[in-house]
């Protein structure tokens, strides 16, 4: 069977992405009407009066961001977005983290031989490349 390659194209579209959501929740309350994200305030410490929606996780796989402050910031946005699906207002601040999404390595060999014998010196480098997280509960602020 032959795929037309408009078909695979599109498929792998959408498995890039599928891949590029690197937020998750689990709802714990009730969800309220989508609002946008700039709407969503980050607590560090609980509010007066509020509401639980949902567990949030979010990170910064599959981003841009080169540097730890932009992987930070990525994962931070996604966190308001992912709370601002939910109809949440606030997201108090569970911690940050980080995790390790790949390695990359490079290495070089160099010989010589004579006769009947062989030399080869070999030397290598792997550097992590870590992505940042950050998790979260999704709160309604009830205000006063």
């Amino acid at each position: 069977m032959k795929i037309p390659f408009k078909q695979l194209t599109f498929v792998a579209a959408a498995f890039i992405v599928a891949g590029c959501n690197s937020a998750s929740h689990v709802v714990v309350g009730t969800a309220r009407p989508p609002r946008s994200p700039d709407q969503v305030k980050i607590y560090l410490t609980a509010p007066k009066r509020f509401e639980e929606i949902a567990l949030l996780d979010a990170s910064s796989k599959s981003s841009w961001a080169v540097s730890d402050q932009g992987k930070m910031d990525t994962a931070m946005r996604r966190l308001r977005e992912e709370a601002a699906k939910l109809g949440a207002n606030g997201v108090l601040l569970r911690g940050t983290g980080e995790q390790q999404a790949a390695t990359v390595s490079t290495g070089s060999v160099t010989g010589t031989s004579r006769r009947s014998s062989a030399t080869a010196f070999g030397t290598g480098v792997a550097v992590p490349i870590n992505d940042k997280t950050a998790t979260g509960v999704a709160i309604f602020v009830v205000e006063e």
